[in-house]
């Protein structure tokens, strides 16, 4: 893209690049008296918080100065083989210390209205000081505005991740004591991510990874004040520290570095976020890229795709014992009461866990019985066993694998089908920790197309969970969806109490068993109900 300059007045909000610690001093009424030499901002402006060191118990939304963005709906990632078909769009953001950049970040997120968008700071990824880097910089003598301070080799290596799809653990970094936090955060998935920082543009390997490039541009003076006004009214610093080390290292850090930088961005923004002329310019350019790389998933030739094929190897169904035959039988049956539905839906359920259980790894051990006398056994040779429920019918396994398995861990994950391009989307995922080194068991009551399915595996496979230590459990399945999973991950293992073999025109199992989630929790079905929960509308 040629560069562009497009000017117009505006301020943006203070940057969070790193300073130096409290050197004493009234730095409450230094902050008010700083206040006057900036221009007065609106009473409805947000006060700017930190993108990147939130807690992870934080909802999937982005707060801005007019309303609140939810950073979910995500559409599918992945073609018909489960492989990522299409890379995250990328754009950097550099400029000065308190130039306003993660102001346009914002805004510029607002005005794309698009989801699953990810704000990536380069503060996070300060290197980890020396004790003797310690102490200058609790002096004020570390700088903190030099290429050095950074580890790039992490940014790259997060950066490529997230731009593929996966999940990556970002650092914390703590401005008070000029350290990381033991406790990373996680980020997963984006359709645009914007990454910003004062020397975004700095190193040659980060520069590929960038599909658009901005450059706001700040007076020097205005940077100054937002700094002082930041360093000494949320850091507690004094004015003198802070000037010191803007002098000695922030100043001459932007002409050395910087503001050479200019020449490489696509686009420039002076004054920041009051130049809605460039904004807008960004926003249109983001448009028209996420358009060409929108994925279309057609149902009808995913539904054709496999007639008349054998079933997979990888697929594995409960003896039909007359049993299981009854049981069926009993909750297939409109007329079943919802308390039979749901006693004998439990069973099956337990029937099939346990069932799916043999499929885990075992070997070989010895214990000692109270006779005295050695006995020959099995046990798990795996390191943990973790479950993952789709919403919301999937949540009722729950309990029969925590009756089955001795301290499970549970994750869940919400999909749903937006009702206007019939794609399943992601709103909703919260899984253990190191989730990648244990056998998986995913559970959703009735699998008809495998859209939802699908895209459970794929958010495990992009957790680093191996695939073929990922157990996909349900109660109900059509053909159509079994060959969907084993056609897009031929190691997941598919475990069952039935196979259905027809799906009709609205992607229905047939006979089916109805709406699991309505009949399960005894609300009413919409009159188009569906019989998975990757089917509901969003």
């Amino acid at each position: 893209m040629a560069a562009a300059t497009a000017a117009a007045a505006g301020r943006g909000t203070a940057e969070s690049e790193a300073g130096g610690r409290d050197l004493g001093g009234d730095s409450n009424s230094s902050a008010e008296s700083l206040d006057r030499l900036l221009p007065a901002v609106g009473s409805t402006r947000s006060p700017r918080k930190r993108t990147t060191s939130q807690c992870k118990s934080e909802p999937p939304l982005l707060r801005t100065s007019k309303r609140t963005i939810y950073t979910a709906g995500r559409p599918p990632w992945y073609n018909e083989h489960g492989a990522q078909s299409k890379e995250a769009f990328v754009i950097g953001l550099g400029g000065g210390s308190a130039s306003g950049k993660t102001t346009v970040a914002r805004m510029i997120i607002e005005a794309l209205d698009v989801p699953w968008v990810v704000l990536l700071s380069m503060d996070s990824f300060y290197k980890v000081l020396t004790k003797e880097q310690q102490q200058q910089a609790s002096s004020n003598d570390f700088n903190f505005d030099h290429p050095d301070a950074f580890d790039f080799d992490l940014i790259i290596s997060t950066l490529k991740k997230l731009k593929q799809g996966k999940s990556v653990k970002i650092p914390i970094y703590d401005f008070t004591t000029h350290s990381r936090k033991k406790e990373w955060k996680t980020l997963y998935g984006a359709n645009v991510i914007i990454f910003e920082g004062i020397m975004a543009f700095a190193d040659k390997e980060l520069l590929k990874l960038l599909d658009m490039k901005i450059f706001v541009d700040t007076d020097s003076d205005i940077r100054l004040v937002r700094r002082l006004r930041r360093d000494i009214g949320e850091r507690g610093r004094d004015i003198e520290g802070v000037i010191k080390q803007y002098n000695k290292f922030v100043k001459p850090a932007f002409d050395q570095y910087i503001q050479p930088t200019m020449r490489l961005a696509d686009i420039v923004v002076p004054r920041g976020s009051g130049n809605t002329v460039a904004i807008d310019l960004i926003v249109q350019h983001v448009h028209s890229q996420l358009e060409e790389r929108k994925l279309r998933w057609d149902m009808a030739a995913l539904a054709s795709a496999h007639q008349c094929h054998p079933l997979p190897k990888t697929l594995s169904v409960l003896k039909n014992t007359p049993q299981v035959k009854g049981m069926h039988t009993i909750i297939r049956d409109k007329e079943t009461s919802r308390d039979e539905f749901i006693f004998y839906s439990k069973r099956l359920m337990r029937l099939l866990i346990e069932h799916a259980l043999s499929f885990l790894p075992f070997q070989t051990c010895t214990v000692q019985t109270p006779q005295g006398q050695d006995y020959e056994g099995r046990n798990y040779s795996g390191k943990q066993i973790t479950g993952v429920s789709i919403l919301r019918a999937g949540e009722t396994m729950e309990p029969a694998l925590r009756a089955v398995c001795k301290d499970v861990r549970i994750g869940t994950i919400l999909i749903q089908t937006n009702r206007y391009t019939g794609e399943p989307e992601l709103h909703y995922l919260r899984l253990p920790k190191d989730i990648s080194e244990d056998h998986v068991i995913l559970m959703d009551c009735t699998v008809s197309t495998g859209a939802a399915a699908m895209m459970a595996v794929r958010v495990l496979l992009d957790h680093d969970v191996p695939e073929d230590k990922i157990f996909l459990l349900s109660l109900l399945m059509a053909e159509m969806g079994v060959h969907s999973v084993a056609y897009a991950f031929p190691q997941v293992k598919i475990i069952t109490t039935a196979v259905d073999k027809k799906v009709n025109d609205l992607f229905r199992i047939i006979p089916g068993i109805g709406n699991f989630g309505d009949r399960y929790f005894g609300t009413d079905a919409p009159p188009d109900w569906s019989d998975e929960e990757d089917l509901l509308d969003s």
